[in-house]
């Protein structure tokens, strides 16, 4: 591969590297919240999550859904803790509390020092609501509800830029459900009244795309909802996951093909209604679900032990592989290669519900395998996207037919001038050379060459064994006089080379 300043992508948003916070079983209760605990701060809030939150650089932080948003009302986790009532949620059949909201979550993202990303109910409510919602957190003061905001303890506004108009409305399971013109009238109805409301032009709207490319509507549900709704909204969601099937490790380690393809042809459909309207705007994408998540596991467990209204129940808990590690930072790849289109990204989710951080109830805390990956490509990925183009051999796979063994982009810090290539290689059992020929860029040293990859692809880290599986340094990578790179990428790994 080549790498040039002369050939570039896109300057990285920050909120690339989102993630995602929602009610669902433990994620917020013994995940991030938990009273009483002996790390807990005087507002509840886990001190050695807050810790690793920060490590793993999170920015935008989406929230409170997810499903959960659709039967949600968000007063019910306002004001006094002892008045807040409880209720039955659907999505997850679990007893909500409500003694986290909107206060605990503004504070907890403030703490991490992230952006937040707050969610509507489009499903069971509506524009009235969004707009009280957008009141509550946003207005000053002198108004009901920006007084009651007050009264409830927050005299400043939250000041909150980014919002989700709904979540997965395409879906048959959402609470609410709608089609696809349903959901399009009702995003533009929303849209419009919260920029009436709030006329400031860095208010962001995200309209719901489609849960997935594999759902029967993919891409005409977009040309439809956008065909409503496009020049009221900035971005368009889109969400995908991927597991290992039926023993397919090839096809798993080439998740990132599919989700290429989800954003080329969402892009596509977002530039096809703009030439329809005759449209100069541009609209970017909101990657807010995306992770490695084993849905036949959850749907299993859910059907042997449901959790029957309980409390925070164990829901989602993956504990994830070296291999879930690769594949993690090979989608993390992509969505850095896709930079100019793709404006924010969340991984879903943050805590315990298939997260990189890991928590017991009164216990420790700890980083699962898709941490490293993350955090490193958050720490060494803002910049500008250099346009890599890798020759590579390639293999067979059964569900994506032939893919390159090698996927591979690289980042340039534009206020020093370093350069990281991040790099997969998708071979379960062969080395694979790696020669980079530098032009431009004035680099002289190999700072780092970190890699995650094992003797065993199935090694994780557990609440007994937390360190099992860490970044190790690869020696053997050079940079010489004339500006080439040269390594090895050991068979299934994940690798950051930094130089300088």
């Amino acid at each position: 591969l080549t790498l040039s300043p002369a050939f570039t992508v896109s300057r990285t948003d920050p909120r690339l590297f989102g993630s995602f916070v929602e009610h669902l079983g433990r994620c917020v209760y013994t995940g991030i919240y938990e009273p009483g605990h002996p790390a807990a701060d005087p507002e509840g809030l886990r001190t050695d999550v807050l810790d690793l939150i920060r490590e793993l650089g999170v920015t935008a932080v989406r929230y409170p859904g997810g499903n959960f948003v659709s039967g949600y009302k968000w007063e019910d986790g306002t004001g006094p803790k002892e008045a807040r009532p409880r209720r039955l949620d659907l999505a997850w059949q679990s007893t909500e509390t409500n003694q986290f909201g909107l206060a605990e979550y503004a504070d907890f993202v403030r703490k991490v020092g992230g952006e937040p990303m707050l969610a509507v109910n489009l499903g069971t409510r509506g524009v009235a609501e969004a707009l009280d919602l957008l009141e509550y957190a946003n207005h000053p003061s002198g108004t009901a509800l920006s007084d009651r905001r007050a009264a409830h303890g927050a005299k400043d506004p939250y000041g909150i830029r980014l919002w989700c108009l709904g979540n997965e409305m395409d879906g048959p399971w959402q609470t609410g459900h709608k089609t696809a013109a349903e959901y399009g009238r009702l995003a533009a109805e929303t849209a419009r009244a919260m920029r009436q409301q709030d006329p400031d032009p860095g208010l962001e709207l995200v309209a719901c795309g489609s849960s997935g490319p594999g759902m029967p509507t993919f891409a005409e549900w977009e040309a439809t909802v956008l065909g409503e709704c496009y020049d009221l909204v900035d971005h368009i969601s889109l969400h995908v996951y991927y597991q290992e099937l039926d023993g397919d490790r090839d096809s798993f380690l080439a998740s990132a093909e599919d989700m290429d393809a989800a954003i080329r042809n969402t892009v596509a459909t977002c530039d096809h209604v703009a030439a329809r309207r005759k449209s100069k705007k541009k609209l970017t994408l909101s990657f807010d679900e995306w992770n490695v998540w084993y849905q036949s596991h959850y749907h299993r467990d859910f059907a042997e032990n449901p959790p029957n209204w309980a409390e925070a129940p164990r829901l989602l808990e993956d504990s994830y592989t070296v291999t879930d590690a690769v594949v993690v930072g090979s989608l993390l790849i992509t969505l850095l290669r896709h930079a100019d289109r793709v404006a924010v990204a969340c991984l879903a989710q943050l805590v315990n519900v298939i997260a990189p951080i890991m928590t017991e109830p009164g216990g420790p805390a700890w980083r699962q395998t898709t941490f490293y990956p993350f955090a490193q490509a958050s720490a060494y990925g803002r910049g500008t996207v250099l346009d890599v183009r890798p020759e590579s051999p390639a293999h067979e796979t059964a569900r994506y037919g032939e893919v390159p063994l090698l996927h591979a982009t690289a980042v340039r810090d534009e206020a020093t001038g370093a350069v990281t290539l991040f790099a997969v290689n998708r071979s379960q059992h062969e080395e694979l050379p790696l020669e980079a020929r530098l032009y431009g860029l004035s680099l002289t040293e190999v700072a780092e060459h970190s890699v995650l990859a094992d003797a065993d692809p199935e090694s994780r880290n557990t609440l007994t064994a937390p360190d099992r599986v860490t970044p190790h340094l690869a020696t053997g990578t050079t940079l010489d006089a004339t500006g080439t790179l040269r390594t090895a990428l050991e068979p299934l790994s994940w690798n950051v080379i930094r130089l300088t």
